[in-house]
């Protein structure tokens, strides 16, 4: 029987989950991975700061590795709030800045190179990011534009050519790609575990780079939808600064709401529609719990089976012609 929907449908008991989550870690990490530690990958972000508190929790601070990786794009307080995270729940951290290697592989020119296709003035000191009109502004379509701030603090943007935008979310996934790199260089110096960080929201939607973010060996709040994931975060302690920071992709060089980017509506309002959906819950259940007309509610629903479904791949393991019956 469904319960009466309502914006609390979505509160946990924090500390019984967080207490299941470690067990389950390590559990995981003793009979299935088989490794002594683990690795994660810190953004200044919420999603990996809270993986970073239930590491610590599950296995105790010394057998946790913060992985620092910031590049030129990133923004100026991702370094320190990465640093604050792995103070406060007292584990190792290594610093990796990936522009070298980002550099190396022509990220920087390939991006340059893609952005130009629809702004040919964009150049040295220009900063951008991609955009997506949000579901109140929506016409069924999600068409990409391209948003540039000049070195003088004017902005222009405009509408994305596929290849463009094809070009620049390739480039761009060089940067999931190298962190990986760097994940699975610690976890085989130390014989650790790679954690991954994405929360429901994300994994059920494919907000997530294949063989970037998306690799890992175990993903303890997958399960947890994000608005869980902040409560979880004031029950381990992240630092406030962090769970009060609107969530952010810092993959671009402007600053760049996952909302604008990716998901039809902030994150809260996502996370009681995902809820709906996998529920049974009619639009006309939720709307008035979110402020929303039923007809919003239907392209959200309609937004969030079509990213299932374009980005099923993404969740795939490698498909072979034949099985392998002695490799299970």
């Amino acid at each position: 029987m469904k319960h009466s929907f309502s914006k609390d449908i979505l509160n946990i008991d924090a500390a019984k989950e967080a207490d299941n989550i470690c067990e389950q870690i390590r559990a995981l990490l003793s009979k299935q991975l088989k490794r002594r530690g683990l690795v994660v990958a810190l953004s200044g972000g919420i999603d990996s700061s809270v993986s970073v508190g239930l590491a610590a929790k599950a296995i105790g601070p010394e057998k946790v590795v913060a992985l620092l990786m910031p590049e030129r794009h990133s923004s100026d307080d991702t370094l320190d709030l990465s640093k604050s995270v792995a103070e406060t729940f007292g584990v190792k951290w290594f610093h990796e800045d990936i522009s070298g290697v980002l550099e190396a592989v022509g990220f920087y020119r390939r991006y340059d190179e893609a952005v130009r296709k629809a702004i040919p003035e964009y150049g040295d000191g220009w900063k951008s990011k991609i955009v997506i009109p949000n579901v109140m502004e929506s016409k069924g379509f999600n068409l990409f534009s391209i948003v540039a701030q000049a070195p003088d603090g004017s902005r222009v943007q405009r509408r994305l050519p596929l290849d463009a935008y094809l070009e620049i979310v390739a480039a761009t996934n060089f940067k999931q790609r190298t962190r990986k790199m760097f994940d699975y260089y610690y976890a085989d110096r130390f014989n650790y575990a790679v954690v991954g960080t994405p929360n429901r929201l994300e994994y059920d939607q494919g907000f997530f780079v294949k063989l970037g973010d998306g690799a890992a060996d175990i993903k303890p709040i997958a399960h947890l939808y994000k608005s869980q994931v902040y409560q979880m975060a004031a029950h381990l302690g992240v630092p406030e600064k962090i769970r009060n920071r609107p969530p952010t992709t810092d993959t671009y060089s402007m600053p760049q709401g996952q909302d604008e980017f990716y998901f039809s509506l902030p994150y809260d309002k996502m996370d009681l529609c995902l809820y709906g959906r996998n529920n049974g819950y009619t639009p006309a259940d939720i709307a008035d719990a979110l402020g929303l007309s039923p007809d919003q509610i239907q392209r959200v629903y309609d937004d969030i089976d079509t990213k299932r479904a374009t980005t099923r791949y993404l969740h795939l393991s490698p498909q072979l012609i034949e099985a392998v019956p002695e490799i299970k």
